[in-house]
């Protein structure tokens, strides 16, 4: 399925073009900025893209084993040093985990591994799991860099999508 996706062929397909969802871990990656909120039991990420937030629990509670499949998953976390790591499953299998199109399946499991290195630099680790979709797991590094007096703006994905017509793909 990627290697049909990996032309641009097939951008109509992409969920957010579609005023869908993006899902983890290609959120993390959008142009727009996110905000983390910590909170005692847990962590909420806002997303300027389509006003989307994450809740990441961090009250010791185990991952369900059914869980309702949705777009940015389940999540649950811990401290471990000073790097946070985030265990997300319970996806819908619907998102692409990147612009390129690689595909996701519902066996989706995410590891992310926040790691602030200074002030206004964050590695991010996101380790992809989904024997669904691919034969092992693999891992992939995102630098993140703090932007200062932003913030979030509403971003509306409008159901009047113009740009879709311009788009290659069905």
């Amino acid at each position: 399925m990627y290697e049909q996706r990996i032309d641009g062929s097939h951008s109509k397909e992409d969920p957010d073009a579609n005023c869908l969802p993006q899902g983890v871990p290609k959120i993390d990656a959008a142009p727009e900025p996110w905000k983390i909120v910590q909170m005692p039991g847990f962590i909420v990420i806002v997303y300027e893209a389509f006003n989307l937030w994450r809740q990441i629990f961090m009250d010791g509670r185990e991952l369900e084993k059914d869980l309702n499949p949705t777009w940015l998953g389940y999540s649950t976390a811990k401290w471990d040093g000073d790097t946070l790591v985030v265990d997300s499953r319970g996806f819908n299998g619907k998102a692409w985990l990147d612009q390129l199109g690689k595909p996701s399946t519902e066996a989706l499991h995410v590891i992310e591994r926040f790691h602030r290195k200074d002030f206004g630099h964050m590695n991010l680790q996101i380790t992809i799991d989904d024997p669904g979709a691919y034969t092992k797991p693999w891992t992939v590094n995102q630098e993140v860099h703090l932007l200062t007096d932003t913030e979030l703006l509403e971003d509306i994905c409008n159901e009047n999508n113009r740009d879709l017509e311009h788009l290659p793909g069905k």
